[in-house]
């Protein structure tokens, strides 16, 4: 099985933060990998992923970077691929990657996340490939309406919330 999704992360400490889309992808059946790159430490590593992602089968990326952040970034110069960037609160509140990975020049686009947004990077991934895959689309289309029977189940919860003013 080739993966369709790469979730690409500096270091395994990003690893808490990532593994996130990891757990969405698994449970929507998206086949992907997960792999270490540092654009800093491996940059003829993070290079060689990025030349050779879509010959491999990859249709969407997941880059998760910190401080600088200049993974996602890095990848997206270098592959026509969409790269979606999730920045890491590895410092300053995660605001100098929100800020990295945002603020790309023109005709580079990285697609970013919130702040230790992984899972809605995985989302976005998987609204990308259930474009051409049906089956993907109604499991997805499926977790999707769940997503209100949450809030439904919520508010019989507060039924039983009991306060002395409490009108509801």
């Amino acid at each position: 099985m080739d993966p369709q999704v790469s979730i690409i992360m500096g270091s395994t400490s990003d690893l808490p933060v990532m593994k996130k889309a990891a757990e969405f992808l698994n449970t929507m059946e998206v086949p992907f990998e997960m792999i270490a790159l540092s654009a800093h430490r491996t940059p003829d590593e993070v290079a060689d992923f990025a030349r050779n992602a879509e010959g491999r089968g990859v249709k969407a990326i997941i880059a998760g970077a910190g401080m600088a952040a200049a993974l996602p970034g890095v990848i997206a110069a270098i592959t026509a691929l969409p790269v979606i960037g999730v920045p890491l609160g590895a410092t300053l509140m995660g605001q100098d990657a929100l800020l990295s990975i945002a603020q790309m020049p023109p005709g580079i686009p990285v697609a970013t996340t919130g702040i230790d947004g992984a899972m809605n990077g995985a989302v976005l991934a998987v609204r990308i490939l259930a474009l051409s895959d049906t089956a993907l689309k109604a499991r997805y289309d499926a977790w999707r309406s769940s997503l209100g029977q949450k809030i439904v189940k919520a508010n019989e919860s507060l039924a039983d919330v009991k306060y002395d003013f409490k009108t509801n």
